[in-house]
């Protein structure tokens, strides 16, 4: 096998740094371009049951038990403070006030059922003890069925609302063949929380699916995503992560078949001491399949702390793949923290294209000087500098007032700022 480290670069291959992090791509012997852009190949013995850089692959399993404990030492839970998950690793029974509210458009359906239905953990195996622990000990699934060929006029808006404990959920969303839908999974209020999404896109169907984790101060939630796309479908998703004390989120896509299309869209803005953290797996194992993820986060206060992990996998089989990767992170104030570490692992020479940038910086200058001059005081100046940096990712959701409470919502956090 060989292994050759890029750097972080842009799409025209000029070099571009992360001030933290690392960047890192992976060619499978076999493939048949040779190495990837970057310094010299050199050659590491992997393992044939585990990823090419040698690290193992992640147990599957809903059985929590089947799960090692993580220590922080192990490269998933590096970044984690385990300290802070609320005692999430070890199961404990839910005791939390917490309501689960679907508003469904016709013909959309909406079920609640046992953890045991042969539709929970069709798209979805836990890959880590929280993630199993919330499949096993929710109290039930709720599953959102959007018949083939339907295209609702309004979207599903599943709300989720603690009032302070410990608490687990599920939720299926199952997108039939040719079917258009947008769903929005909104969290609210406090809790510690442990979640599973399981999202399955039929043929030719296309899913926007938006997270907003807008907890209030003090709250915890660790969750995993898990979509899978079939052939020529389309999938948008939009992550956006303003509150509570500890959110990690686990994304994952494959696909079901050639042709399928996914955006990954991201926006967080991570304030003192809180800990926010994605990860990102885009498994492309079908042909013909295209990708794009870009993920941006403004970090300001003492201990902020914001983790974005971008791995991308390319099979063997997965010729004509279209992907590319972005994490873009603005840090406004001194004592904050970003680690960014975009990788891909490559076991095709036969690709459209592949790559991934990533930079963490402050204020451009020039630009607050460019607009100071211009007779706008520094504080607005500061305002429009991080309004502009957001506006790509928000400007892409289609809901209105989901886009007014976003901006909301960024505009009190530069409060705290100016």
């Amino acid at each position: 096998m060989v292994t050759a480290p890029i750097h972080n670069g842009s799409r025209d291959g000029s070099a571009e740094e992360s001030s933290t992090g690392a960047a890192a791509a992976v060619l499978v012997a076999g493939s048949s371009t040779g190495s990837p852009v970057g310094s010299k190949a050199g050659v590491s013995a992997g393992r044939p049951d585990g990823r090419p850089d040698g690290r193992p692959r992640p147990v599957r399993s809903r059985d929590p038990q089947a799960h090692p404990l993580p220590t922080g030492r192990e490269e998933e839970w590096r970044f984690t403070p385990l300290r802070r998950l609320g005692g999430l690793l070890a199961g404990p029974d839910a005791d939390a006030t917490f309501a689960v509210n679907v508003e469904a458009p016709e013909p959309v359906t909406v079920e609640h059922v046992g953890v045991d239905d042969a539709r929970v953990g069709r798209v979805l195996i836990p890959a880590d003890r929280v993630s199993a622990f919330a499949m096993t000990r929710a109290e039930h699934a709720v599953v959102v069925t959007v018949p083939a060929q339907a295209t609702p006029d309004t979207p599903v808006i599943v709300r989720l609302h603690g009032s302070g404990g410990i608490a687990y959920a599920h939720l299926v969303v199952e997108v039939g063949a040719f079917a258009s839908v947008t769903v929005v999974l909104d969290h609210t209020g406090q809790a510690i929380f442990a979640g599973n999404v399981e999202l399955s896109i039929g043929d030719s169907a296309s899913l926007t699916f938006v997270s907003l984790q807008d907890w209030d101060a003090g709250a915890v939630h660790v969750a995993a995503h898990a979509a899978r796309v079939g052939r020529d479908a389309r999938f948008r998703s939009f992550t956006v992560t303003l509150g509570g004390d500890l959110v990690r989120l686990s994304p994952t896509v494959t696909y079901a078949g050639p042709g399928g299309d996914a955006e990954l869209y991201g926006l967080f803005f991570t304030d003192a001491g809180q800990h926010q953290e994605h990860r990102l797996l885009v498994d492309h194992g079908p042909r013909s399949c295209r990708s794009r993820v870009a993920y941006k986060g403004a970090l300001q206060g003492a201990g902020a702390h914001a983790v974005w992990i971008g791995d991308v996998v390319i099979g063997a089989d997965a010729v004509g793949t279209d992907t590319y990767e972005l994490n873009r992170n603005l840090v406004l104030t001194d004592g904050a923290r970003a680690d960014s570490v975009p990788n891909l692992e490559i076991s095709t020479g036969e690709v459209i294209g592949a790559g991934h940038a990533s930079a963490t910086g402050r204020f451009d200058d020039e630009a607050l000087f460019y607009l100071m001059a211009r007779g706008i005081p520094a504080d607005e100046a500061r305002r429009l500098v991080v309004r502009g940096f957001f506006a790509e990712i928000v400007d892409r959701i289609e809901i209105e007032s989901l886009r007014d409470r976003i901006t909301a919502a960024v505009e009190a956090e530069l409060d705290g700022v100016v």
